[in-house]
């Protein structure tokens, strides 16, 4: 469940970003879901593999994926205001 969550965040994020918002943090937001994204799905290839299943949709993954999500939310969430902050301080020296 975790391989399709960060999927899923990884492409809501690239169509954010090539199509809403261009940003340092929507960027490196978009390259860290994906990079989640390949991870999860080297493991769930190695695991079918060795004869489980494709995709692990047990609970436990689910909260794996909602702690992925979260993480990743949050990671956004501070770079966005780094970033707003480095604006304004551009802002604030530019006008004096």
């Amino acid at each position: 469940m975790c391989e399709l969550m960060t999927i899923t965040a990884a492409i809501i994020f690239t169509v954010l970003y090539f199509k809403v918002l261009r940003t340092p943090a929507v960027f490196a937001t978009m390259l860290m879901f994906w990079g989640a994204a390949l991870m999860w799905s080297v493991d769930c290839v190695h695991s079918a593999m060795e004869g489980e299943g494709l995709f692990d949709l047990s609970l436990e993954d689910t909260y794996l994926g909602l702690i992925i999500l979260a993480f990743g939310l949050a990671f956004f969430g501070v770079m966005l205001f780094f970033e707003r902050l480095s604006i304004e301080r551009r802002r604030t020296l530019a006008a004096a």
